[in-house]
């Protein structure tokens, strides 16, 4: 019988899953008016706000008063990050035509977390989490080839920046796995904002770009940023207070489903077949990721907990 803190964990891992969805809706409907740094200024200019707001209702006051000087090297570290990811992450987005198919190369992401606890940290891995990996990359493979014959139009443009962002947010996975119960999630999710708007503030000036947009982006920008740097980074914190971050990863492989739905809705717009298909695929390998580290975890645990026969 499930307790009710995986209850809570599930909760919060579902509404992160249908916020982030909505997020490549509503961020692709942006871009495709406004430059990535204008995009960026008002994105989380609201999402600062959003944050700063709850986290003020949240967090005591004492809580940033007494943070430590390692609290706040972790936080720098997480704030750049998420500051190099971010920017990846919607340059991949702007640069592909569907949201949907960015998505379901995001699912790579679970891939990555696995392969740097592999060799980062000499952690073991079974049959089922290897199918499971070589699965989610042939997937992804799949999702971004052209065919083109050039060297240099093989693979779907911006389909780089979205493989590497995965990668960074894995690393950003575990640093923040290790330390949420040291930071609230408020906290963490306020200061990946401040990292996110003061470096879109400069390159709005850098770039002599104008902070006049259109009322249309600027109502996407406005949704999108509640459930992007709002809603959706502090439910998937929350989350990861209450259940492992593989049982976050499955319900979190879904949101392409979702994404696609909303990018047919929204923009009248269908991936490829053989794109959904490697989606699909992803999906499949996540959840097989998944499967394969809960198995070994189960059995870590039951090792320390039986005791040992003399």
């Amino acid at each position: 019988m499930i307790r009710t803190p995986a209850l809570k964990g599930y909760f919060w891992a579902l509404i992160a899953v249908l916020a982030m969805s909505n997020v490549y809706i509503f961020s692709k409907a942006a871009l495709n008016e406004v430059h990535l740094a204008q995009f960026g200024f008002y994105w989380f200019s609201f999402g600062l706000i959003w944050n700063a707001v709850f986290a003020l209702k949240t967090c005591k006051i004492a809580t940033f008063r007494n943070l430590r000087k390692k609290q706040w090297t972790i936080l720098a570290i997480i704030g750049t990050m998420e500051l190099i990811g971010t920017t990846a992450f919607f340059t991949g987005i702007h640069q592909i035509e569907n949201p949907s198919v960015a998505s379901f190369l995001a699912n790579m992401t679970p891939v990555f977390v696995t392969l740097l606890g592999i060799f980062l940290l000499s952690e073991r891995f079974n049959r089922v989490e290897a199918a499971g990996m070589i699965l989610t990359i042939a997937g992804a493979l799949v999702i971004s080839y052209r065919g083109q014959e050039s060297v240099d139009q093989l693979f779907l443009a911006g389909s780089e920046f979205i493989l590497f962002s995965s990668l960074v947010f894995a690393v950003s996975t575990i640093i923040i796995k290790k330390n949420v119960l040291k930071l609230p999630p408020a906290l963490l999710s306020l200061n990946r904002v401040i990292y996110l708007f003061l470096f879109s503030s400069i390159m709005i000036i850098v770039l002599n770009k104008s902070f006049v947009i259109s009322s249309s982006a600027l109502v996407n920008i406005g949704i999108g940023s509640m459930l992007g740097p709002f809603l959706a980074v502090l439910a998937s914190y929350n989350a990861l207070k209450y259940i492992e971050a593989g049982r976050a990863s499955i319900l979190g492989s879904t949101k392409g489903l979702f994404v696609l739905i909303g990018a047919y809705i929204y923009f009248h717009s269908i991936p490829q077949d053989y794109q959904i298909l490697g989606g699909i695929i992803t999906i499949v390998g996540v959840i097989l990721v998944t499967f394969g580290r809960m198995k070994i975890n189960r059995r870590k645990n039951k090792t320390i907990e039986t005791p040992i026969l003399k």
